[in-house]
Order: structure tokens, then C-alpha cells, then sequence
């Protein structure tokens, strides 16, 4: 046979079949890659944030109803981890300590609830209230409550560290 009696060869036609199969390859991949994703962010956290979103959302409603409160009060706290022990300073507007609080609080770690303390506050000077925290040593989230006798509340939250 010679180069003449050969058939030609047809040059290369982009035809429906290739478009057909590029197609369903984009969307193969595509989906493969969904798939992974969806099931890396399913294994890694469920998507249950709560057992009980209503009752948290009818929560956080009274809490910026305090929080709105709590600023028209205008009072201040301050708090500080002292050897031994827990202080929470409350000021009232203009800078004047506020007397005869119940303060109540507690202390919990950052990372875990295993730990929580609940310190137990007396007032040592005007405005100030402190706890005995025996042989405590890293940081803390402590959330205190003072209340004054006409029923008024205030609430602070602050991260203290212990050396």
C-alpha cells in the first residue's frame, strides 16, 4: 500500500458529544467537591448551636432590655485579680462609689465549664467588693451582678488573669 491508496484522515470536529462531556465533567467535579466540603463541615460541627433557640432568642431579648437599663443607670464597674482574691469596683455617673450593693458573681474558665467558682463578695471599702479566690492561677471570665436596694441591676462580665 502507498501513501496514495491510504484514506485520508479527517481533521479533528468539535462536535455535541464533547460539549455533552465537558459539561457533565464541570458538573462532576463540581459536585464532588461539594460533596466533600459538606460532609468535612458535617463531621467537624453538626449545626446544632442549641437545644433550645426560641427560649436563647426570648433570653437575649431581656438581655438588651438590661443592657438598655443598665445604661440609663450609667454606673460603671471595674474588676481586678488581686493575690488571693477578686475585687469589683462599682461607680455611679459621676465617679462616686456605690454603697451597700448585693453583689453576687462567678468565675469560669475561657475554655472549659469545669472550675466554676462561685466567689462570695463583701463590701471591704465604699464601692468595693472582693471575694477570697484561694490559689487560683490562670485567666478566668468572672461575671458579677451588683443590685442596690430600689432593685436596680447591673451587670459586668471582664477576663481576669492570675499569675
Amino acid at each position: 500500500m502507498t501513501a496514495l491508496d491510504q484514506p485520508a484522515k479527517r481533521p479533528f470536529a468539535f462536535t455535541g458529544w464533547h460539549v455533552l462531556a465537558m459539561i457533565c465533567g464541570f458538573f462532576a467535579v463540581v459536585i464532588g467537591v461539594d460533596g466533600v466540603f459538606t460532609y468535612l463541615a458535617l463531621k467537624t460541627h453538626p449545626g446544632e448551636v442549641s437545644v433550645t433557640p426560641y427560649e436563647d432568642g426570648l433570653v437575649y431579648d431581656k438581655h438588651i432590655t438590661q443592657m438598655r437599663a443598665q445604661a440609663a443607670l450609667g454606673w460603671q464597674a471595674a474588676a481586678v485579680a488581686e493575690r488571693g482574691r477578686v475585687a469589683v469596683i462599682f461607680r455611679d455617673r459621676a465617679g462616686r462609689p456605690l454603697r451597700g450593693l448585693i453583689v453576687t458573681g462567678k468565675l469560669e474558665r475561657p475554655a472549659t465549664e469545669a472550675g466554676r467558682l462561685t466567689p462570695k463578695f463583701v463590701e471591704t471599702a465604699p464601692g468595693r467588693y472582693e471575694a477570697p479566690v484561694p490559689g487560683e492561677h490562670g485567666s478566668w471570665d468572672l461575671s458579677a451582678e451588683g443590685r442596690d436596694a430600689q432593685g436596680h441591676l447591673f451587670l459586668a462580665e471582664r477576663r481576669l488573669s492570675w499569675r
